[in-house]
């Protein structure tokens, strides 16, 4: 071991220097016993589990599994006898704070050795099962804001030693825990050297955001809409891609694990598809990716149609507003689909046994109340909570509220060009994902560039017993997943 101070006197004064003198009561200082003698005892109240701390000075305070005098380092022996599991030696003072900010109880000794003892008892909740990410069947236990939790929920899962999690500790203030997690032998090296370097380039003074302050570091993010990385709350889906090659990066205080690298197709699954059997799975998966289209360009499609009213065929002539009234169509849509989104925002904030209601009102009044007044036609009502309902069906959060930008960006272009600009809008966002290349991995892989059997995979949902190799954009170094 490695003495810090020359005394106790002097560890007690370098602890208020750095918390100060009855400047903060959670900073907690204490001299106690144990066994006959007298160590510092400096801890965070609040982060440490109280019933732990008493039993073992209890216990060593009635000298019972008490050390004999033997002749060598005092210290490094009082080490090996102490009667706890998670126990270290400290080497230098800056790691000694850390610890104690970390939750860790500290012990000095007269002769000023340091060391810790891991008694966190963080403040949180039982894993539950995440409200966005819902299935019929399957477990139901979800991430929680503990790291140390998330992690055992996934070796619970993948019972190998080749499960690996390499904690760091970022940022200057917030000294954030970041486990990177991923398989050995699976997962490749050159995509966690990447992150252990993006890791390291962090020069800021907390991650206030967790997760989504993180993306923001490793990619450079920047005013891009589109999320590059998926996040998820179920261990079950972390657990499949850790499998599959992916690596899972957990940050403490977040109930949600990234997943890297990611494609777009990854936001569009859901675990539902695999909790049913290959072909139900495969029509559900279906029929969620042509809502994600239908999604995106209903409303401007139909805009174009109620307007040009020359494109639709005789059969089709039904179709548009027989009275547009006196506001404008595209006025009418942007407040309709604008309102929605405040609807959804105010579902949000409301509390739970009013948000129903409030839904309600908002749905059924106040729609039916615009329709008489003239505010809106009654196609535009229809359209824009098809197109709502479409938006809701997508399983990532994210890619939902930037296909709802998107959505707009395309209506506009169709209002001022008309099908020119329906038609190159949708080019212009195709070729925008096309440039996307988040961990060098191409945004719209296997459709650009197209790998025919990789994109079969992405549509069709096989068969578990099916020989289906890791993806290739994890570029793992073994992709056989049979041993």
């Amino acid at each position: 071991m490695k003495q810090l101070f020359h005394s106790m006197e002097e560890a007690q004064e370098w602890f208020y220097s750095r918390f100060g003198k009855d400047k903060t009561f959670d900073a907690t200082v204490r001299s106690v016993h144990l066994w006959e003698m007298p160590v510092l005892l400096l801890y965070i109240n609040g982060l440490v589990d109280g019933a732990t701390i008493t039993t073992l000075l209890t216990e060593m305070q009635a000298n019972t599994g008490r050390p004999e005098e033997e002749e060598g380092d005092g210290a490094d022996q009082f080490l090996s006898f102490f009667p706890y599991h998670a126990v270290s030696d400290v080497q230098d003072a800056d790691e000694l704070l850390t610890a104690i900010l970390s939750g860790q109880a500290a012990f000095v000794t007269p002769e000023g050795y340091a060391f810790t003892i891991d008694i966190r008892n963080y403040p949180g909740r039982q894993p539950d099962e995440p409200d966005n990410e819902k299935v019929v069947r399957g477990p139901r236990d979800g991430f929680t804001e503990n790291l140390i939790q998330n992690t055992a929920l996934i070796r619970r899962r993948l019972r190998t030693e080749d499960l690996r999690f390499e904690m760091h500790k970022v940022t200057l203030n917030g000294k954030t825990d970041i486990a990177i997690t991923y398989m050995q032998g699976a997962a490749n090296e050159g995509n966690l050297d990447y992150i252990r370097q993006r890791l390291d380039d962090i020069k800021h003074d907390g991650l206030t955001m967790t997760d989504k302050s993180l993306e923001e570091f490793l990619f450079k993010q920047r005013f891009h809409p589109m999320p590059f990385v998926r996040f998820t709350e179920r261990p079950d889906i972390c657990a499949a891609h850790l499998l599959e090659g992916h690596i899972a990066i957990i940050v403490d205080t977040s109930p949600s694990v990234i997943l890297v690298p990611a494609t777009m197709f990854h936001h569009l699954q859901h675990a539902e598809e695999y909790r049913q059997a290959p072909l139900i799975g495969t029509v559900v998966r279906f029929i969620r990716l042509i809502g994600w289209v239908l999604s995106l360009i209903i409303l401007p499609f139909w805009y174009l149609v109620a307007t040009k009213q020359h494109y639709l065929p005789d059969f089709l002539s039904y179709i548009g507003p027989k009275d547009i009234g006196e506001i404008p169509l595209l006025v009418q849509l942007l407040i309709a689909d604008v309102g929605i989104e405040v609807l959804r925002m105010a579902a949000i904030h409301t509390p739970t046994p009013m948000s129903t209601a409030m839904g309600l009102v908002a749905a059924i009044v106040i729609g039916q109340v615009a329709i008489d007044v003239g505010l809106f036609t009654p196609e535009v009502v229809l359209y824009v909570a098809v197109s709502a309902i479409f938006t809701f069906a997508i399983p990532s959060y994210e890619l939902s509220l930037t296909t709802k930008i998107f959505r707009t960006c395309i209506l506009l272009a169709t209002a001022l060009f008309g099908a020119g600009g329906f038609f190159l809008s949708i080019a212009v966002l195709f070729y925008y994902l096309c440039t996307l290349h988040p961990m060098r991995v191409p945004y719209l892989w296997p459709l650009v560039p197209f790998f025919p059997r990789a994109m079969v995979r992405v549509l069709i949902r096989f068969p578990m017993t099916m020989d289906v190799p890791r993806p290739y954009i994890t570029d793992s170094p073994n992709r056989d997943r049979v041993s």
